[in-house]
């Protein structure tokens, strides 16, 4: 045992420090974390011998779980509202639309049977929710209006439909289903995983609020295990339990909570090394050699979904809605496939189908391909379109709050517009809310402790303590121009 802890260790922290190189390169980390798993397996320099499609799946499965509920506990409603119905439309039209033609590409091509070709479209249909997450939310890239909302809800909604699609073509090859009870089984996982997932979702907000730990550490053991619960029990009941964590995420992301601050920096941490562990586990399934054989097919089909599949699967999604030619582009560009396409892999491996093994590997190299030749360019992409965004700079503050019943408060940082009125005048002389506290004043890179004599300055951020009531109108007495 202890030999196996000494090589996971050493991999997790090999992946933590190409975070770092990510950092300082154009290459997502992602890339470094799939390469450090096939770099230490068996066929290659490491040697390490992992070849069992069950743990791998069952590890993946359970990664991608924490890795769904992350994104949705991160998403804001009132970013989420603007792009539900089209977001719904290309996490299920557009994952069909997607799997059809990159399956009877894979017929007419690579001469696949049609459920063998179709079945290749459904593992490689969805946009994967780690990838977009960990490239949106990195400091390389920044996206103007709704574009990383519907993007990111998109890739946390579309996993389902890519499962379902999967799940079935194997029964239907096994003869194990009929044509005519696909729809209803559809209708049965979609229906019962939103219900579960809203139920669960409040019913797990009124038990962590009636039960009220004496100890923060707990509410992270608390909240994980309600996730798992959720998966599971959606699961049992024949629903889709990705489905059903993504929403009760939606949930619990979007209403406060006690400690909540401590629960959202657990599982953004608990979600990087899900991410790390995953993409190593699946790293080590490949083999090298065998990659290699189909690297052919594996160009071929990645260009299709690239240029072809996932771009016209997009326009088609998002015509009925007034999107605009260069968000669209960029919508369908940003379609980068990662681990759950692998995972979806490994299905037919359990299943015993014979082509099994070439699908895989063709499937792992679709998804370096993506992750590397779309992750890399989408900030020069986003340029060329003109839909690039400044990066907002990382503040950090030497003090944190969390809100609660007892403070219904926020801190918020505000910017001191140069022109604004309230540049030159004294902390006393603004006529802040009654209620509205300024606890700082940052400027130069340095933090004042203000008082009723400092003088504000145009460029100031003010870490102001307030409702949001009273922060909206101190924000519209910092816009309001001099005279």
């Amino acid at each position: 045992m202890e030999p196996s802890l000494l090589i996971a260790s050493l991999l997790i922290l090999l992946s933590i420090a190409a975070c770092k190189l990510s950092d300082k390169s154009a290459v997502p980390a992602l890339v470094f974390f799939l390469l450090i798993g096939m770099l230490a397996g068996a066929g290659s320099i490491g040697g390490v011998s992992f070849r069992d499609p069950m743990i791998a799946r069952q590890i993946g499965i359970i990664a991608l779980v924490f890795i769904i509920f992350t994104g949705g506990f991160d998403t804001e409603y009132k970013d989420l509202r603007p792009i539900l119905f089209p977001g719904l439309i290309l996490a299920t039209a557009g994952v069909l639309l997607t799997a059809l033609i990159v399956g009877f590409s894979a017929v007419y091509f690579l001469h696949f049977k049609l459920l063998e070709g179709l079945l290749l479209g459904a593992i490689v249909s969805s946009t994967d929710a780690a990838a977009v997450f960990s490239i949106l939310r990195s400091r390389r890239v920044g996206l103007k209006g709704s574009l990383r909302p519907i993007l990111e809800f998109e890739s946390g909604s579309n996993d389902p439909m890519a499962v379902f699609l999967t799940v079935i073509l194997i029964r239907l090859i096994q003869n194990s289903i009929t044509p005519a009870e696909i729809f209803p089984e559809f209708m049965t996982q979609m229906a019962v995983g939103a219900f579960v997932g809203f139920a669960m979702g409040r019913a797990s907000l009124a038990f962590i609020q009636w039960l009220k730990l004496e100890f923060a550490s707990l509410y992270p053991a608390l909240t994980t295990a309600i996730v798992l619960l959720i998966y599971s029990v959606t699961t049992l009941l024949h629903g889709s339990g990705i489905l059903a964590v993504y929403i009760a995420g939606l949930i619990m992301g979007n209403a406060e909570f006690m400690h909540k601050k401590t629960v959202k920096q657990f599982h953004e941490g608990l979600a990087w090394f899900m991410q790390i562990g995953m993409f190593l586990v699946l790293g080590l399934m490949v083999i090298p050699s065998t990659m290699w054989a189909v690297a052919g097919k594996g160009v071929l089909i990645a260009l299709v979904l690239m240029l072809a599949a996932r771009p016209l699967s997009v326009f088609v999604s998002l015509m009925p809605f007034d999107f605009g030619l260069n968000r669209t582009t960029m919508v369908a560009w940003i379609g980068l496939r990662g681990a759950a396409p692998i995972i979806l892999a490994t299905f037919p491996l359990l299943s015993g189908m014979p082509q099994a093994s070439e699908i895989f590997h063709i499937v792992f190299f679709v998804v370096l391909a993506s992750i590397l030749i779309q992750g890399i360019s989408i900030p020069w992409v986003a340029k060329l379109l003109h839909v690039d965004a400044p990066l907002g700079r990382l503040r950090k503050y030497p003090i944190e709050f969390e809100r609660s019943e007892a403070i219904p408060a926020t801190l918020t940082d505000l910017i001191v517009p140069y022109e604004s009125d309230a540049a030159g005048k004294t902390v006393f002389e603004l006529g802040t809310p009654s209620k509205c506290l300024i606890v700082l004043v940052s400027r130069d890179e340095k933090f004042i402790i203000p008082n009723g004599s400092t003088l504000i300055e145009g460029g100031d951020v003010l870490l102001v303590l307030a409702d949001d009531k009273d922060i909206t109108a101190l924000s519209a007495l910092l816009a309001h121009p001099k005279a």
